[in-house]
């Protein structure tokens, strides 16, 4: 199993690595960021993504309720054959922060204020604080722009930049910049850069 922790120390922050027979889990590395417990020899439970994907024979990609470890967690499992006999699977689980939650709460001047996750047009990281704009509003929160890359809905919102997030759904146009970087416009005018580590993985997540 020596290739696995190697394989596990890539993806140590945030992807736990689970390898599964038919029947039992025969290999478990958790990440920092979730730990769904399992141990080597542990039975495959029912209603598990390893479970799902032996039961389809097929790669499985889904959300897990926090019923069946304790925690949500979405992750994708790919069963693995032998001489074309169904051998076991593998997994990647990674943590799933979103799960039943729907704004982000930012500190005002004389308390808090919940936002819908809809209505954030980007957040911006200035003056050793992270910065949440609305529309109409703007506060600070304590996490870092990394800790809301897990927070934050993967589909809406992509770090374009060290110091930015955005919500895709407030762009309005994006504009070549130099250096194969690029300028967001979004739709109250405010510009954001994508700087070129980010580039490619921007243009990756937009289809262009």
């Amino acid at each position: 199993m020596h290739i696995l922790d190697v394989i596990g120390e890539l993806f140590s922050d945030e992807i736990s690595i689970a390898v599964a027979n038919t029947n039992e889990y025969m290999y478990y590395l958790p990440s920092k960021r979730i730990d769904l417990k399992i141990k080597p020899g542990d039975p495959i439970k029912e209603g598990t993504l390893a479970y799902r994907a032996l039961s389809k024979g097929q790669k499985v990609s889904e959300f897990i309720h926090r019923d069946v470890f304790g925690v949500p967690y979405h992750g994708m499992a790919v069963p693995y054959l032998k001489d074309d006999r169904l051998e076991g699977c593998v997994l990647a689980i990674y943590p799933a922060y979103t799960d039943g939650k729907s704004v982000v709460t930012v500190k005002t001047g004389d308390g808090w204020k919940p936002i819908s996750f809809n209505d954030v047009r980007h957040l911006e990281y200035k003056d050793r604080k992270t910065h949440v704009y609305t529309e109409e509003f703007q506060g600070i929160h304590s996490n870092s722009l990394q800790e809301f890359e897990y927070l934050l809905p993967r589909e809406f919102f992509i770090r374009c930049h060290r110091s930015f997030i955005v919500n895709v759904n407030h762009i309005k146009h994006i504009y070549p910049d130099s250096h194969s970087t690029f300028m967001l416009e979004l739709d109250n005018g405010t510009r954001i850069p994508v700087s070129q580590s980010y580039s490619s993985y921007f243009r990756k997540m937009l289809g262009f």
